[in-house]
């Protein structure tokens, strides 16, 4: 049940027509709350970048849409079969994404750490196809969301609600054991700066690969054992792979950058018959058909990891003390002082919008 003293109305940061910038409004507080639902007063919502496909209607979501699909804060309400999933009100989650998968399919009712990549999603996904984590309330799905250890701040928790959950599967579905090489293509952004302490974490060599000054100083400062400016060229960075790999290659690459040859270069620092795991979400994977065909390289989507995914990988952040860098902004009000640096490229890390209660 919801709180005596919950508020009717709640300020949110909102798409209100494609391709126009966000709009500030007053919109009710979510009461009508499904019985797997939580109700969380937000501490911190990041900004990612499919929030920008959102804003210009690659999902084609209906309007006003609230935005922000990762999202961390302290649950105020709950629905009637969350307490059997094991949250109480006062609990810190980390959001989740889907809300309402059926669960009934075979994806839903697959292996325990496995269930996800539902398509029957009714309504949708947080900030995608249902409202998002930009205000000051959000109903997510309990059996989507997580609770946050003692050690993980809700500062960090709301970027991993995405970006987390995305690389944490990329490097775990790499498969590598201790002392093999994964190489990352776009290292030095969000997701990067955080597979390469998930990578090194396990056990791994990490070769950072990223064309931006900026870029490859964060990738070196979260420990990647080399580093590679993709800005000269697919060769020389096959050749600076090869110098450290005995001639073969990474055991395996993620490709998290959209750059028009990022999943080629990827391909190419990846050692015959290695695994290439695209993760990027260009309008094209664009890859020569000689690494396929001569070289044997084996190509793997992925999205976002499951429940049970998402304890294993905050686990691991609470035992390591993995970091996320943050660029914190105050109050919903700065959502488009967020947006102009975002688009101006001088963010490194994660862009966040936080309170006093983003401990």
């Amino acid at each position: 049940m919801a709180p005596p003293d919950l508020p009717k109305k709640m300020k949110a940061v909102q798409v209100v027509e494609f391709n126009k910038p966000y709009q500030i409004n007053s919109v009710p507080v979510p009461t009508n709350l499904h019985p797997t639902d939580l109700l969380v007063k937000v501490a911190v919502a990041s900004n990612c970048h499919t929030d920008s496909m959102v804003l210009h209607g690659t999902f084609d979501s209906a309007l006003p849409q609230t935005a922000s699909h990762e999202g961390a804060g302290t649950i105020v309400a709950l629905g009637t079969d969350a307490q059997s999933r094991g949250f109480w009100v006062g609990d810190r989650v980390m959001c989740g994404l889907p809300l309402h998968p059926c669960g009934s399919c075979g994806d839903c009712l697959g292996p325990e750490g496995q269930t996800q990549y539902c398509m029957n999603v009714d309504p949708g996904h947080v900030g995608v196809h249902t409202d998002g984590c930009f205000a000051e309330y959000v109903r997510v799905d309990s059996r989507s969301s997580t609770k946050l250890p003692d050690e993980v701040s809700l500062l960090s928790a709301a970027p991993l609600a995405c970006a987390g959950r995305t690389i944490w599967r990329g490097v775990v579905l790499a498969g590598l054991k201790k002392g093999e090489w994964l190489a990352i293509v776009g290292s030095g952004g969000g997701l990067g700066h955080l597979g390469i302490q998930f990578a090194k974490a396990l056990g791994l060599q990490v070769i950072g690969v990223d064309a931006r000054d900026e870029g490859l100083s964060l990738s070196k400062a979260n420990g990647a054992d080399i580093v590679v400016d993709a800005r000269k060229g697919k060769e020389a960075a096959v050749k600076e792979v090869h110098a450290v790999t005995n001639g073969m290659g990474a055991d395996a690459t993620l490709c998290i950058s959209d750059a028009p040859t990022a999943a080629a270069l990827a391909c190419a620092v990846t050692k015959m018959h290695g695994l290439m795991i695209q993760i990027a979400q260009p309008d094209n994977v664009t890859i020569p058909f000689p690494e396929l065909i001569f070289r044997d390289i084996r190509i793997h989507g992925s999205l976002i990891c499951s429940a049970e995914e998402s304890r294993r990988m905050l686990e691991c952040i609470a035992k390591h003390g993995i970091t996320v860098k943050t660029n914190t902004f105050e109050g919903l009000d700065s959502i488009y002082e967020l947006v102009e640096m975002v688009h101006e490229g001088k963010i490194q890390g994660k862009a966040v919008i936080g309170g006093s209660g983003a401990a």
